[in-house]
Protein backbone atom coordinates (compact mmCIF):
# COMPACT_ATOMS: atom_id res chain seq x y z
CA UNK A 1 0.00 0.00 0.00
CA UNK A 2 1.35 3.55 -0.96
CA UNK A 3 1.07 6.52 0.94
CA UNK A 4 2.00 10.69 0.58
CA UNK A 5 3.30 12.55 3.27
CA UNK A 6 3.14 16.14 2.94
CA UNK A 7 4.75 19.33 4.51
CA UNK A 8 4.28 22.90 4.02
CA UNK A 9 6.19 25.87 5.37
CA UNK A 10 3.87 29.64 5.11
CA UNK A 11 5.21 32.88 4.08
CA UNK A 12 3.86 34.17 7.35
CA UNK A 13 0.88 33.45 10.03
CA UNK A 14 -1.52 32.90 7.38
CA UNK A 15 -2.89 29.62 6.88
CA UNK A 16 -3.44 30.39 3.36
CA UNK A 17 0.22 31.28 2.82
CA UNK A 18 2.34 28.40 1.64
CA UNK A 19 5.55 29.35 0.12
CA UNK A 20 6.65 25.54 -0.41
CA UNK A 21 5.40 21.90 -0.40
CA UNK A 22 6.86 18.95 -0.10
CA UNK A 23 5.19 15.54 -1.05
CA UNK A 24 6.72 11.88 -0.39
CA UNK A 25 5.01 9.14 -2.11
CA UNK A 26 5.90 5.29 -0.16
CA UNK A 27 5.26 2.39 1.13
CA UNK A 28 6.29 0.22 4.14
CA UNK A 29 9.67 -0.71 2.28
CA UNK A 30 10.47 2.55 0.57
CA UNK A 31 10.54 6.05 -0.71
CA UNK A 32 8.88 5.66 -4.49
CA UNK A 33 8.61 9.19 -5.59
CA UNK A 34 9.15 12.74 -4.73
CA UNK A 35 7.60 16.31 -4.87
CA UNK A 36 8.67 20.04 -3.99
CA UNK A 37 8.04 23.22 -5.22
CA UNK A 38 8.26 26.69 -4.18
CA UNK A 39 4.51 28.58 -4.06
CA UNK A 40 4.18 32.15 -4.35
CA UNK A 41 1.39 33.74 -2.18
CA UNK A 42 1.68 36.65 -3.32
CA UNK A 43 1.58 38.45 -0.11
CA UNK A 44 4.38 39.68 2.34
CA UNK A 45 6.37 37.72 3.81
CA UNK A 46 7.09 37.67 7.88
CA UNK A 47 10.75 38.19 8.59
CA UNK A 48 10.51 35.26 11.74
CA UNK A 49 8.87 32.63 9.12
CA UNK A 50 11.99 33.72 6.75
CA UNK A 51 14.11 33.03 9.72
CA UNK A 52 12.95 29.59 11.01
CA UNK A 53 12.63 28.03 7.00
CA UNK A 54 14.65 30.07 5.08
CA UNK A 55 12.61 31.40 2.17
CA UNK A 56 12.63 34.81 1.17
CA UNK A 57 10.27 36.71 -0.68
CA UNK A 58 12.55 37.40 -2.98
CA UNK A 59 13.10 33.30 -3.58
CA UNK A 60 9.52 32.60 -4.65
CA UNK A 61 9.99 35.23 -7.41
CA UNK A 62 8.48 33.56 -10.67
CA UNK A 63 7.34 30.54 -8.91
CA UNK A 64 3.75 28.72 -9.25
CA UNK A 65 1.11 29.95 -7.07
CA UNK A 66 -0.96 27.52 -5.21
CA UNK A 67 -3.77 27.11 -7.75
CA UNK A 68 -1.09 26.37 -10.73
CA UNK A 69 -0.02 23.46 -8.55
CA UNK A 70 -3.54 22.50 -7.44
CA UNK A 71 -4.35 19.97 -9.63
CA UNK A 72 -0.87 17.79 -9.12
CA UNK A 73 -1.32 18.41 -5.58
CA UNK A 74 -4.97 17.04 -5.78
CA UNK A 75 -3.84 13.75 -7.72
CA UNK A 76 -0.95 12.72 -5.37
CA UNK A 77 -3.64 13.56 -1.85
CA UNK A 78 -6.50 11.74 -3.45
CA UNK A 79 -4.85 8.89 -4.64
CA UNK A 80 -3.15 7.87 -1.28
CA UNK A 81 -3.48 7.76 2.37
CA UNK A 82 -2.44 11.12 3.44
CA UNK A 83 0.57 11.54 6.71
CA UNK A 84 2.01 14.40 8.04
CA UNK A 85 3.45 15.47 11.56
CA UNK A 86 1.15 17.81 13.29
CA UNK A 87 -1.30 17.47 10.61
CA UNK A 88 -3.81 19.50 12.38
CA UNK A 89 -1.24 22.44 10.98
CA UNK A 90 -1.06 21.21 7.44
CA UNK A 91 -4.32 20.29 6.61
CA UNK A 92 -5.20 23.81 8.19
CA UNK A 93 -3.15 25.91 5.65
CA UNK A 94 -4.54 23.54 2.56
CA UNK A 95 -8.39 24.06 3.52
CA UNK A 96 -8.09 27.46 4.31
CA UNK A 97 -5.86 27.76 1.23
CA UNK A 98 -8.80 26.34 -1.08
CA UNK A 99 -10.79 28.77 0.69
CA UNK A 100 -8.89 31.79 -0.47
CA UNK A 101 -8.75 30.56 -4.31
CA UNK A 102 -12.59 29.01 -3.78
CA UNK A 103 -11.58 25.90 -4.30
CA UNK A 104 -13.43 23.07 -3.38
CA UNK A 105 -12.56 20.72 -1.20
CA UNK A 106 -11.62 17.42 -2.37
CA UNK A 107 -11.74 13.88 -0.01
CA UNK A 108 -8.12 13.12 1.48
CA UNK A 109 -8.36 11.11 4.62
CA UNK A 110 -4.91 11.44 6.49
CA UNK A 111 -3.29 10.19 9.53
CA UNK A 112 -0.89 12.56 12.11
CA UNK A 113 2.35 10.85 12.64
CA UNK A 114 2.15 13.22 16.21
CA UNK A 115 -0.29 11.16 17.09
CA UNK A 116 0.93 7.97 15.64
CA UNK A 117 4.23 8.65 18.03
CA UNK A 118 2.49 9.14 21.34
CA UNK A 119 1.03 6.14 20.71
CA UNK A 120 3.30 3.69 19.41
CA UNK A 121 6.11 5.18 21.57
CA UNK A 122 4.72 6.39 24.82
CA UNK A 123 7.17 8.22 27.35
CA UNK A 124 9.41 10.34 25.00
CA UNK A 125 10.04 14.35 26.22
CA UNK A 126 8.33 15.36 23.55
CA UNK A 127 7.14 13.85 19.95
CA UNK A 128 8.37 17.29 17.65
CA UNK A 129 9.44 16.09 14.12
CA UNK A 130 13.18 17.01 14.93
CA UNK A 131 12.91 14.82 18.30
CA UNK A 132 11.44 11.25 16.96
CA UNK A 133 13.54 11.48 13.45
CA UNK A 134 16.93 12.03 15.99
CA UNK A 135 15.35 9.20 18.62
CA UNK A 136 14.78 6.80 15.07
CA UNK A 137 18.24 8.02 13.49
CA UNK A 138 16.34 9.88 10.84
CA UNK A 139 18.78 12.64 9.40
CA UNK A 140 17.06 15.81 7.98
CA UNK A 141 16.97 19.21 7.66
CA UNK A 142 14.71 20.69 10.07
CA UNK A 143 11.51 23.02 8.07
CA UNK A 144 12.83 22.28 4.41
CA UNK A 145 9.41 21.41 3.28
CA UNK A 146 10.55 18.16 1.36
CA UNK A 147 12.97 16.88 4.05
CA UNK A 148 9.90 17.38 6.90
CA UNK A 149 7.68 15.23 4.45
CA UNK A 150 10.50 12.86 4.00
CA UNK A 151 11.02 12.43 7.92
CA UNK A 152 7.24 11.72 8.42
CA UNK A 153 7.15 9.40 5.78
CA UNK A 154 9.96 7.47 7.95
CA UNK A 155 8.63 7.88 11.10
CA UNK A 156 5.11 6.05 9.55
CA UNK A 157 7.38 3.67 8.40
CA UNK A 158 8.67 2.82 11.62
CA UNK A 159 4.90 3.08 13.29
CA UNK A 160 3.79 0.12 11.32
CA UNK A 161 6.94 -1.96 11.16
CA UNK A 162 7.37 -1.99 15.22
CA UNK A 163 3.82 -2.28 15.27
CA UNK A 164 3.88 -5.50 13.43
CA UNK A 165 1.64 -4.47 11.08
CA UNK A 166 1.56 -4.39 6.81
CA UNK A 167 -0.28 -1.64 6.25
CA UNK A 168 -2.22 1.54 7.41
CA UNK A 169 -5.86 -0.09 8.07
CA UNK A 170 -3.91 -2.94 10.57
CA UNK A 171 -2.44 0.21 12.53
CA UNK A 172 -5.53 2.42 12.93
CA UNK A 173 -7.24 -1.01 14.18
CA UNK A 174 -4.36 -1.44 16.48
CA UNK A 175 -4.09 1.56 18.24
CA UNK A 176 -7.75 2.48 17.31
CA UNK A 177 -6.81 5.75 15.41
CA UNK A 178 -8.71 7.92 14.50
CA UNK A 179 -7.99 9.23 10.38
CA UNK A 180 -8.81 12.87 9.91
CA UNK A 181 -11.08 13.41 6.82
CA UNK A 182 -11.18 16.43 4.45
CA UNK A 183 -14.16 16.75 2.22
CA UNK A 184 -16.68 18.80 0.20
CA UNK A 185 -17.79 21.22 2.70
CA UNK A 186 -15.99 20.49 5.85
CA UNK A 187 -13.29 18.22 7.45
CA UNK A 188 -12.93 15.73 10.57
CA UNK A 189 -9.74 16.08 12.52
CA UNK A 190 -7.46 12.85 13.05
CA UNK A 191 -7.35 12.21 16.80
CA UNK A 192 -6.18 10.06 19.57
CA UNK A 193 -7.90 6.90 20.57
CA UNK A 194 -10.65 7.25 22.56
CA UNK A 195 -10.16 6.08 26.36
CA UNK A 196 -12.72 3.85 27.73
CA UNK A 197 -14.33 5.46 30.95
CA UNK A 198 -14.25 2.87 33.85
CA UNK A 199 -17.12 4.20 36.23
CA UNK A 200 -16.23 4.35 39.84
CA UNK A 201 -17.84 2.41 42.34
CA UNK A 202 -18.18 3.61 45.87
CA UNK A 203 -18.29 0.71 48.19
CA UNK A 204 -20.24 1.94 51.52
CA UNK A 205 -18.34 0.47 54.54
CA UNK A 206 -20.56 0.11 57.53
CA UNK A 207 -18.73 0.66 60.54
CA UNK A 208 -20.36 -1.39 63.39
Amino acid sequence: MNYVAIDFETANQSRFSPCAVGLVVFNKEEILEEYYTLINPNMEFDPYNSIIHGITEEDVIGSPTFDDIWDELRTYLTSHLSIAHNASFDMSVLRNTLDHFNITYPEIDYLCTYIISKNVWPGLINYKLNTIAEWKNITFKHHDALEDARAAAKIFQHALIESDVEIADELIQKHRFIPGKIFEGGYTAAKSPKKSRRKSLKVNQLNI
